[in-house]
C-alpha cells in the first residue's frame, strides 16, 4: 500500500547519516516520506519532554525508556534499532598510539595532551572508566567535552583534541582524522539506539511498515555499513505492505 502521509521524527546525531539513508530507501520502496531531524541527544529529549510533536523518536535506549515512563512516548512502543560501539580517533597526520589492550589504551590516554568525548551515554561511561582507572584527577584539565550535536571527530580534526572517543558511526567519514579502531573488547562501551512512537502520533501503521523495512537484509546491511549492528529481525518483515 502506497501512502503520502509523512512520518516526522527526531534523533540524536549518532544515527543521523543512517536514518537519512534509510529514509530515502523507505520512500522509494514504500512511497512514504520519513523526515528526521537530528540534533544532540540531550536537546532531542528536552524537546520531546517539552511537548513538541514527533511520530518517531530515536535515541539511546535509556532515554527512550525515560520518555515512555514520562508519558511522552506510547507505552510498549520501544523497539531497538541498532547497537554501536565506541572507537578512538586521532588527527590524520598524528602518531597512532597503541590501543590494542586496556593497559595500552590507559597509557595512550595518560600520554595525550587532550582527550575528547561526547555529552551522550558513551561520554558518561568513559568518565566512569577513567574513574575506575584512577586517573580522573590527572585528566581533569585535559578533558574536552564536545558540545551537544558537535562530533568529537571534528574537534580532533581541528587539533583541539588529541585523542577522541565516540560512537564509530559518528567518526566514520569525517575528514582529517584517522580512526584507530574500537575500544578493546574488555572495556567496549556499546550503546543501543532505540525508537519510540510519539504519544500523539497517528502514524502507527506507517511506523510498522518502517519497522518491517528496517529488518530487511538490505537495511541490515546499510546499518552495518554505518558502523552499527542491527537489532531487528526478519520477523518484523511482515509489517511491510
Amino acid at each position: 500500500m502506497k501512502t503520502t502521509s509523512q512520518i516526522k521524527g527526531i534523533s540524536s546525531m549518532a544515527t543521523r547519516a543512517l536514518l537519512a539513508e534509510l529514509a530515502a530507501a523507505f520512500a522509494q520502496r514504500c512511497g512514504q516520506v520519513m523526515s528526521i531531524e537530528s540534533v544532540g541527544g540531550v536537546e532531542a529529549a528536552r524537546r520531546v519532554q517539552a511537548g513538541e510533536d514527533f511520530d518517531l523518536v530515536v535515541l539511546a535506549a535509556d532515554a527512550i525508556d525515560k520518555l515512555i515512563a514520562g508519558g511522552h512516548l506510547l507505552a510498549g512502543s520501544r523497539f531497538d534499532l541498532a547497537r554501536s560501539g565506541v572507537s578512538v580517533a586521532v588527527r590524520a597526520d598524528a602518531p597512532r598510539p597503541d590501543i590494542s589492550s586496556e593497559a595500552a589504551l590507559r597509557e595512550a590516554v595518560l600520554a595525550a595532551r587532550s582527550v575528547g568525548y561526547s555529552t551522550g551515554p558513551s561520554g558518561v561511561q568513559l568518565a566512569r572508566l577513567f574513574e575506575r582507572w584512577g586517573i580522573t584527577e590527572q585528566l581533569a584539565e585535559r578533558i574536552v567535552q564536545a558540545p551537544p550535536g558537535v562530533p568529537v571527530g571534528s574537534l580532533v580534526a581541528a587539533g583541539e583534541v588529541e585523542l577522541g572517543f565516540q560512537q564509530l558511526s559518528e567518526l566514520m567519514g569525517l575528514p582529517g582524522i584517522t580512526v584507530l579502531g574500537p575500544l578493546p573488547p574488555t572495556i567496549q562501551i556499546v550503546t543501543t539506539f532505540s525508537a519510540g512512537i510519539g504519544a500523539g502520533s497517528t502514524q502507527g501503521e506507517g511506523i510498522r511498515r518502517l519497522l518491517g523495512f528496517m529488518a530487511l537484509p538490505a537495511s541490515t546491511e546499510t546499518i552495518r555499513q554505518h558502523g552499527m549492528e542491527s537489532c531487528l529481525t526478519t520477523a518484523n518483515q511482515g509489517y511491510i505492505q
